[in-house]
């Protein structure tokens, strides 16, 4: 699997972020509180010392980049997963600027000019869950990347129909939450609990039910055969 794009979008991610951790560290007064955590009517509600939330996301980044660059490695499947490689890559940057654009609004409102941060959150995680989606279908069978049910990772056919299924799903729940998001916050969390609680079912229900009537399917925790 070719993780170069990954990692070049990775480094230039965690990169800026810490760029603008260091832009904002000398404007904070040493021993000052940053907000780091916000309630669901945009009101900051949680506060930490400038040396933690400046660096909490760009650690987040790196060590979310250097777990997407190691797995790969440990995937028995390994053909199927280099299969994956182009959506597998996507999922990752689409993740990196989800945390580039947060720390950005982190920032911004440590320094006094705060941005909506239900709109923030709620725009650039349901941005990432239309990527997800478009790439879900294009995903082969594999453990660490994709919907891995028992009966998806015992059935080809099932895990090829739910996942073109729960990519769908994906897209609708990020157009929702965008559109949520510029509403008002109560109706993101509402959006999100009950998107993710939808797709959840759905992924399981399905899955077991293509499994059932899949001719070729292997008995639950056995690998398909190559």
């Amino acid at each position: 699997m070719n993780l170069r794009p990954f990692v070049i979008a990775a480094g230039i991610a965690v990169a800026a972020m810490l760029g603008l951790a260091a832009w904002a560290w000398s404007q904070i007064p040493a021993g000052a509180s940053v907000a780091v955590h916000w309630g669901i009517d945009g009101s900051a509600d949680g506060f930490a010392p400038k040396e933690i939330a400046l660096l909490i996301l760009p650690g987040l980044g790196a060590a979310l980049a250097a777990l997407f660059a190691v797995l790969p490695r440990f995937e028995p499947r390994s053909a199927n997963l280099a299969r994956s490689g182009p959506a597998y890559v996507q999922v990752g940057v689409a993740l990196m600027i989800v945390l580039g654009l947060i720390q950005l609004a982190l920032v911004l409102a440590a320094v006094g000019r705060p941005l909506p941060m239900e709109l923030v959150v709620g725009g650039t995680v349901g941005g990432m869950f239309v990527v997800v989606g478009n790439v879900l279908g294009k995903v082969r069978s594999n453990f660490v990347f994709g919907v891995r049910t028992p009966w998806t990772l015992a059935s080809d056919l099932s895990w090829n129909k739910t996942h073109r299924l729960v990519g769908r799903l994906f897209v609708v729940l990020g157009l929702a939450m965008v559109a949520a998001a510029i509403v008002g916050d109560s109706a993101l969390i509402v959006v999100l609990i009950g998107g993710i609680a939808t797709i959840l079912i759905v992924a399981f229900g399905y899955s077991y039910r293509v499994w059932k009537v899949d001719p070729d399917k292997q008995p639950i925790g056995r690998q398909p055969a190559p």
